[in-house]
C-alpha cells in the first residue's frame, strides 16, 4: 500500500473520529444546531477552521513525502520531519487540529466544543509528553535532541 494512501486513510480516520465525529455528538448532546443565518462569527470560524485543517493537512502530507511515514503511532515516519511547518513548532497537526476546532466552536457559538479542546489539547499534552517525545527521543536521538532545543513544543516561532 502506498505511504499517501496510508497517511491519508490514518488521517481520516483520526479527523472523522475526534474532529467530526466527536463534535458532531456533543453539539447533538447540548441541543445546538446550525446557525439560521451566517453571520461575522461563523465566517470567523469558517476561516479559522480551514486554517486548521490546512496546517493539519499539510503535517500528514510532510510524514509522507519527507518522513515516509504517517501520523499513526503505528507506522510513524522514517526520518525525523523538520520542514515544512515543523521548522516553526514540534507539534503543529495538533496545533491544526485544535483550530480546526476552534473554528467549529466560533461557528456553532458553542462552549461544549470550547472544552472539548481543552480536553483534547490536554489529552494531546499528556500523550506527547508521555509517548512520543520519548519515543523520538530513542529513534533519532541527538538529531531529535538538537531539534527540541531549536523548535518549542506548543509555541510557534517565525
Amino acid at each position: 500500500m502506498s505511504i499517501i494512501f496510508r497517511a491519508v486513510t490514518y488521517a481520516a480516520l483520526f479527523i472523522g473520529l475526534v474532529l467530526i465525529f466527536l463534535p458532531a455528538r456533543l453539539l447533538s448532546w447540548s441541543g445546538m444546531v446550525r446557525p439560521e443565518t451566517i453571520g461575522v462569527q461563523q465566517v470567523i470560524g469558517i476561516i479559522v477552521g480551514a486554517a486548521g485543517a490546512a496546517v493539519a493537512l499539510w503535517c500528514v502530507f510532510s510524514f509522507a513525502f519527507i518522513g515516509k511515514g504517517t501520523p499513526a503511532p503505528f507506522d510513524p515516519p522514517r526520518r525525523l520531519v523538520v520542514q515544512g511547518p515543523y521548522r516553526f513548532v514540534r507539534n503543529p497537526m495538533y496545533l491544526g487540529a485544535g483550530f480546526a476546532l476552534a473554528g467549529a466552536a466560533l461557528f456553532y457559538g458553542s462552549w461544549v466544543l470550547l472544552g472539548y479542546i481543552g480536553l483534547f489539547f490536554l489529552a494531546t499534552h499528556l500523550f506527547v509528553v508521555g509517548y512520543e517525545e520519548p519515543t523520538l527521543r530513542r529513534t533519532f536521538g541527538p538529531e531529535y535532541d538538537a531539534y527540541c532545543r531549536r523548535v518549542s513544543r506548543w509555541r510557534p516561532k517565525i
